[in-house]
């Protein structure tokens, strides 16, 4: 009874400190005190991020072992000195828990945690992020070396956070003997009995049947069954090192928030992100945020959004940008981007790096500091940026999404793309940019885990749909949602064998069709009409004429479904847009994969329709976003003076200037104003 008394008391601290420091903007650094430990220059450096007004760094990344050198020996002397600095200095600390890459001597007790390429060669770790995270000897001492720093810095006045790893879907997955004996066990729990086993694994296929546990191996490239298992399996093994090691801080640290560069889609180790964002647990949802150093360019920019709008799923609390861009960015172009993420919820801007350093696969990296310990142009930029924050933080920041559009993204439906011709994060991504367009919120979200409070639900490319994520769209619609799905949605099974039953799986009622098969267009225009070539497809959208690509489309028989658009450029016309009255609400299907020119014009209907709220009316390529009723913030992504209509009075908050009905923007800039 004592031990559940403490796990709530446990958890409430964990829920009351999501709102903790929720009326602040963050500017900082991440820095690396590790690399010298000299005290003098330690000084130094804190002095000039505080003339920079700096309220935060980050510490501690990827250093296991300067604070264990060798096993049970640690040295913390070093750094409580620079803790204390820090806290004289009014500047709060996030401590990461460096638990990658592995020491050596770790490596050298327990050489299982070495990674193993696919065809056994143990790897010698060359570079960081080597190490087998699911080994129970790694996951022992991650868990120790956790309990030890979050006991003695748990407490100190600089801390405001813990950093749980760094970028943890990043390294290369192991194919050791361990684990396939911890893959042979995973599956022993998952299936019970060999009969299912084999069923799920079509072991009819190709004379691949399992009679014994043991014969279960590890491959690269796998049947599309064992492929997605074994992709599953390292995604758990991931998770439950990650949330043993988040259980350990909230035991020790329950004040503490606690936050990570969660770069779970890092294409090495792509693990499913979702159960976590979703529990809570993660108070700080976080990123390294890199669009890449141009400032004309906002491709980098909005692929760098996207990335965050990922990590954020539906979490309610600020987001935590604790990387963020230097190098050698293009001047006024880390500004730039800083702005950008406040209008997705972002709270902090923590440059990486402090110092170009000197050693290391790094070494060439830019930071705001020369390699002798001089600022550079870059230092004076993220000066301004604090200096500004500080000018508009108490109006409404961090900003709150307010959106009414979802958009689903599915770990199992990213491993099985992948043999498809386009994969599901990239349809994914066409759907955030629409709306960014729109300068409309979105969320990111899991169907399994989401509430799916929303006027629209976008299911692009999910292309494993199990019973529980159908009856949630189901009753979605059934209760008056719109959802639209695409092309190579609900095509196999959890254990991705294509739906023997009518496509789209689970749902073709509700979308009034059967998807029969599909096409590929290349082959098809040979009966072009208009002489179209490659992947050319033309359709008709309610009398709007589109012209777009795809490698396939989707051959649709309407069962109940309305015709909305069709493909006319081929032999006929096939149906490529339907919608569905199904209960309350609308089904729409697109039998091509999502592309902006067909999503839009369906997109400007339905936000009419629904009364979806858009954002400020501004012209192209202005970002904007309402902080509340009083205050919008503006940024001009083009090299163009922009100008702005507004109803009435209002001044700049930003460059203290009184506006009346219009004001004007200059090329790359913000701007924040009040409404009178």
């Amino acid at each position: 009874m004592r031990h559940h008394s403490i796990l709530t008391l446990i958890f409430f601290l964990v829920f009351l400190n999501q709102f903790s420091y929720s009326q602040e903007l963050f500017v900082g650094t991440n820095y690396h005190p590790h690399d010298d430990k000299n005290p003098e220059k330690i000084k130094k450096d804190i002095a000039l991020m505080k003339a920079a007004g700096f309220k935060l760094v980050r510490l501690g990344h990827l250093a296991w072992d300067s604070y264990e050198p060798t096993e049970g020996k640690f040295d913390f002397l070093w750094f409580d000195g620079v803790m204390d600095e820090m806290n004289k200095a009014g500047i709060k600390v996030i401590l990461d828990i460096a638990i990658r890459p592995a020491p050596l001597w770790l490596r050298q007790k327990f050489p299982s945690i070495n990674i193993s390429d696919a065809s056994g060669n143990v790897l010698y770790p060359y570079r960081r992020y080597m190490e087998d995270v699911g080994d129970p000897n790694y996951q022992e001492y991650a868990v120790r070396f956790t309990d030890v720093i979050t006991k003695r810095y748990a407490k100190h006045p600089a801390l405001v956070a813990f950093g749980i790893d760094n970028e943890s879907g990043s390294g290369p997955i192991s194919y050791s003997e361990t684990v396939r004996q911890r893959f042979i066990v995973w599956l022993q729990k998952k299936y019970k009995t060999l009969e299912a086993l084999n069923k799920a694994w079509a072991g009819q296929r190709w004379s691949r049947k399992v009679s014994n546990f043991d014969q279960i191996g590890l491959s690269v490239t796998a049947a599309p069954e064992r492929m997605l298992d074994f992709r599953c399996f390292v995604s758990d093994e991931v998770n439950i090192c990650l949330t043993k090691v988040l259980n350990k801080v909230h035991e020790n640290a329950p004040k503490a928030l606690t936050n990570t560069n969660a770069w779970y889609y890092a294409p090495g180790k792509h693990f499913d992100y979702a159960n976590i964002a979703y529990s809570g647990t993660m108070t700080r949802e976080g990123c390294g945020f890199y669009p890449g150093n141009s400032l004309v360019n906002n491709a980098g920019l909005k692929e760098a959004l996207f990335g965050i709008s990922r990590i954020q799923y539906e979490a309610t609390t600020p987001f935590w940008c604790n990387e963020f861009t230097s190098m050698t960015s293009i001047p006024n172009s880390i500004r730039k981007s800083a702005y950008a993420t406040l209008m997705l919820g972002n709270q902090l801007v923590c440059a990486w790096t402090w110092q170009s350093m000197h050693a290391g696969e790094e070494q060439y990296l830019q930071g705001l500091v020369d390699w002798d310990g001089e600022t550079n142009r870059k230092y004076d930029e993220y000066k301004k940026i604090a200096t500004e924050f500080k000018k508009i933080e108490k109006y409404g920041f961090p900003y709150k999404p307010k959106a009414e559009i979802g958009m689903a993204f599915d770990f199992a439906s990213q491993m099985v793309s992948s043999a498809y011709p386009e994969k599901h994060e990239a349809q994914l991504e066409t759907c955030f940019n629409l709306f960014f367009d729109y300068n409309m919120d979105t969320r990111v979200l899991d169907i399994a885990n989401s509430d799916l409070k929303y006027k629209i639900l976008m299911v692009p490319g999910v292309a494993v749909m199990e019973p529980v994520k159908a009856k949630k769209i189901r009753d979605f619609v059934k209760n008056g949602g719109t959802v639209i799905m695409t092309a190579y949605s609900a095509v196999v099974d959890s254990t991705n064998q294509v739906f023997s039953e009518t496509q789209p799986g689970l749902l073709s009622d509700v979308f009034g069709i059967r998807r029969a098969s599909y096409e590929e267009t290349e082959s098809m225009n040979e009966l072009s009409r208009i002489g179209l070539k490659g992947k050319a497809i033309r359709l008709n959208y309610k009398d709007k004429i589109i012209d777009t690509e795809s490698e396939r489309f989707d051959v649709i028989q309407i069962k109940g479904a309305e015709i909305l658009g069709n493909i006319t450029s081929i032999d006929k016309d096939y149906p490529i847009i339907t919608s569905n009255q199904y209960g309350k609400g609308r089904a729409i299907y697109i039998g091509l994969p999502a592309r902006q020119a067909v999503l839009s014009p369906i997109a400007d209907d339905l936000i009419a329709t629904l009364g979806i709220k858009k954002g400020p009316e501004v012209p192209k390529n202005v970002m904007a976003r309402y902080i509340d009723n009083k205050h919008i913030l503006y940024l001009n992504l083009t090299n163009e003076v922009q100008s702005i209509n507004i109803k009435g009075y209002a001044r700049s908050i930003l460059y203290d200037q009184k506006y009346n009905g219009k004001f004007t923007i200059a090329p790359f800039e913000p701007e924040f104003i009040e409404l009178e």
